[in-house]
């Protein structure tokens, strides 16, 4: 094809190509549910161990990279946040509403989610070694498959919010 032969041409088409595979993929990710949300607080990077932070509405809030190790956060409500890299070991997460947040590579060991509603979140490369899940619903929720399978060696109860068993959420 003569076209193809003027770089500058072909350039431009690369271009008009990928602008138009960005809006689709932004398209898509909305029609998922990932919704922009306007975030209140911001605790990207954050050393702050052993925070209350109980009881907050951090919808659509940055926690990403935060040092939040044995930070007391029951009850509260992360509702589509973003939790990449964030440390939450031996973090109080009674009750708190993770649904669909982005959780990847979050260390979660020794943390008590207790009935957590952790559901249509992306928590893929986290790690969940020793944490409490009793009564969590997992439901629709991105796990390695590894951390899967230790979950459901010690999962028990129904979420009280959802009525969904946590074993049934994990596939268990």
């Amino acid at each position: 094809m003569p076209f193809m032969k003027n770089s500058r041409f072909s350039r431009a088409l690369l271009a008009i190509a990928c602008s138009v595979m960005f809006a689709c993929f932004s398209c898509l990710s909305l029609g998922i549910g990932v919704a922009p949300a306007i975030a209140t607080e911001d605790f990207t990077y954050a050393d702050t161990p052993g925070a209350d932070l109980s009881g907050r509405d951090l919808a659509g809030a940055s926690l990403a990279a935060a040092n939040l190790k044995e930070a007391d956060l029951h009850g509260a409500n992360l509702y589509g946040g973003f939790l990449t890299k964030a440390v939450l070991i031996g973090a109080n997460l009674r009750d708190v509403n993770l649904a669909e947040t982005f959780a990847d590579r979050v260390h979660f060991e020794q943390a008590d989610l207790t009935n957590a509603v952790f559901t249509d979140a992306i928590a893929s490369g986290s790690s969940f070694y020793q944490a409490t899940v009793e009564g969590a619903d997992f439901s629709g929720t991105i796990l390695d498959r590894m951390q899967q399978v230790r979950l459901c060696e010690y999962a028990d109860g129904v979420n009280p919010t959802t009525g969904v068993a946590t074993r049934d959420s994990l596939g268990c």
